[in-house]
């Protein structure tokens, strides 16, 4: 069976935003919650995170554990939403109505990823 080019389009989406947070490394630390210890770590550890779910979902075999690894990673990613509507610093400039909107995103992408379970 072929993959839908719209899990292709997930897959490659993860990929990428994974990569990310190696070459803006800082920008990601910025949006780390404070109570959170040693950001730059986590901040790797998310995009290998990210990269490794992303490459999952291409095998056939790791595809349903990477699914719900997205799931719990976007569920984490949360604090992290809530982190910048409740920080001026953390909130990089975003207007707040745009981190708003990014909370029915994020489920939205939870959605996304349930739907191929």
């Amino acid at each position: 069976m072929s993959t839908p080019w719209h899990l292709s389009l997930m897959a490659v989406m993860y990929i990428i935003a994974g990569i990310m947070h190696f070459v803006f490394p800082r920008a990601y630390m910025r949006i780390m919650p404070r109570y959170l210890p040693q950001h730059r770590l986590l901040v790797y550890v998310s995009g290998l995170v990210e990269i490794a779910l992303g490459v999952g979902l291409c095998f056939s075999a790791t595809k349903k554990p990477s699914i719900y690894g997205i799931i719990a990673m976007l569920t984490v990613f949360l604090l992290v939403h809530f982190y910048m509507l409740s920080d001026e610093k953390a909130s990089a400039g975003i207007p707040k109505w745009v981190l708003v909107l990014r909370i029915p995103l994020q489920f939205g992408l939870i959605y996304w990823a349930w739907f191929y379970l």
